[in-house]
């Protein structure tokens, strides 16, 4: 089975940075996506970032384009979400999430995709 571990959330201010790190477990595919998706109180979910399994290739939601960057490091098990210029809007549960087998150049956006979930980390930017 798969297990994603996220960690690096906390309260910080606007226009400070943050850098969340998942780290996985357990079995692997040969090619499949990692992404970060993000909660708000009383909002849905919504896509944020997404990597490809050799790190070539990213994409990002717009709301957080050129302010955030998403790697990984195959050797660690990790991705991580660097987080700059940080907004109180960005306040939210950050979720890690792995997709299925990826056979396509498009990296996928959509929660329906994603079927291993970390357990979420919470990141607040006060005003």
């Amino acid at each position: 089975q798969v297990q994603l571990v996220e960690s690096g959330g906390g309260l910080v201010q606007a226009g400070d940075s943050l850098r969340l790190s998942c780290v996985s477990s357990g079995r692997t595919s040969t090619n499949y996506a990692m992404g970060w998706f993000r909660q708000a109180p009383g909002k849905e979910r919504e896509f944020v970032a997404t990597i490809s399994l050799s790190g070539g290739s990213t994409y990002y939601a717009d709301s957080v384009k050129g302010r955030f960057t998403i790697s990984r490091d195959n050797a660690k098990n990790t991705v991580y979400l660097q987080m700059n210029s940080l907004k109180p809007e960005d306040t939210a549960v950050y979720y890690c999430a792995r997709s299925r087998p990826v056979y396509t150049t498009t990296l996928p956006t959509l929660r329906s995709a994603y079927v291993y979930w970390g357990q979420g980390t919470q990141v607040t930017v006060s005003s």
